[in-house]
């Protein structure tokens, strides 16, 4: 085997790791469940996935890691995770101290996107936004097969800018658990769609709930919906307008609602600085295995194929 490339995807509730070959084919997915508040068995977790991988596989690869949070420019310690056993930890040293090798570690937004843009809905396009839209808001650039991490670490943090334009009645906004109001992400994750429609209308319903009752014909939903649409169409404006995305990947549970991608795009034209709007916006093509193969790529792009 030419290059195996192993993947891992660290989640809070799941280890997934993957293997590809050197055309990115899959050769091997294990998952297992992620050790509770203990940082020490999550690295055992991780090491142990990665030497049965290897033992199966007959070889030893490359090793990329996908997390919540970012590795601090300033400390080298992982910050920002929503699995907080894992801040303030020399995640990476520890890694690589286990599997005996470099150890490349990104965002897990990040690794969406990286995954979209090698092989999945956006490939062959030069630069890549890939939107996460669940329980929170993240996202990742990457441009010509490349994340942009950022002087800082922090390229994508557009969940954590204000919602653009604001109404009266959207000011100051919901508190954001960074310390903020009024973030996009209190506006399009799906708790910030259900504080939305519970608010409106006095009905506590989950977000699928929303969209299945939108597509029911229920006005309230409906209007929930519509809403939404309207307040992602100007936050999503601000990235075309920064750097222009040939296309703009949704992932995360959200990213399921068939509508958006209709009309979004219909409205967006209003905000955006152009005569007109070429970007693409698209669901992805990998869905929750993006991860864990961005990860995988964190190493480079596939090799040419002979067959393409």
């Amino acid at each position: 085997m030419k290059h195996l490339r192993l993947g891992v995807d660290l989640g809070g509730s799941k280890i997934e790791i993957i293997a590809l070959d050197g055309d990115g084919r899959e050769l091997l997915r294990r998952r297992v469940a992620t050790p509770k508040d203990d940082y020490r068995a999550t690295l055992d977790a991780i090491a142990l996935l990665v030497g049965d991988a290897e033992t199966d596989l007959g070889c030893r690869g490359t090793l990329g890691l996908g997390t919540p949070g970012s590795i601090s420019r300033a400390t080298g310690l992982l910050r920002g995770s929503n699995s907080v056993c894992l801040n303030g930890r020399p995640i990476k040293q520890g890694i690589e101290a286990l599997v005996q090798r470099e150890v490349r570690i990104s965002n897990d937004a990040n690794c969406f996107a990286l995954s979209e843009a090698i092989d999945g809905a956006g490939r062959g396009a030069a630069l890549v936004h890939g939107v996460i839209l669940g329980t929170g808001v993240g996202s990742g650039i990457v441009i010509h097969g490349c994340v942009l991490e950022g002087a800082n670490a922090i390229a994508g943090e557009w969940g954590h800018n204000p919602l653009p334009w604001p109404r009266d009645d959207e000011r100051p906004g919901s508190p954001c658990y960074c310390g903020r109001r009024g973030c996009i992400e209190t506006w399009l994750s799906g708790p910030g769609m259900e504080r939305d429609h519970l608010e409106v209308t006095g009905e506590r319903r989950a977000a699928q709930q929303i969209a299945a009752g939108a597509d029911a014909g229920d006005g309230g939903c409906q209007a929930t919906l519509s809403r939404f649409e309207e307040r992602f169409a100007r936050a999503i404006a601000h990235v075309i307008n920064l750097f222009d995305p040939d296309v703009i990947v949704l992932g995360g549970g959200l990213s399921n609602i068939s509508r958006l991608y209709t009309n979004v795009p219909r409205q967006w034209a209003a905000w955006v600085f152009s005569d007109r709007v070429d970007t693409k916006l698209v669901p992805n093509e990998h869905g929750d295995s993006s991860g864990v193969r961005g990860a995988a790529w964190l190493w480079g792009r596939p090799a040419p194929r002979a067959d393409s």
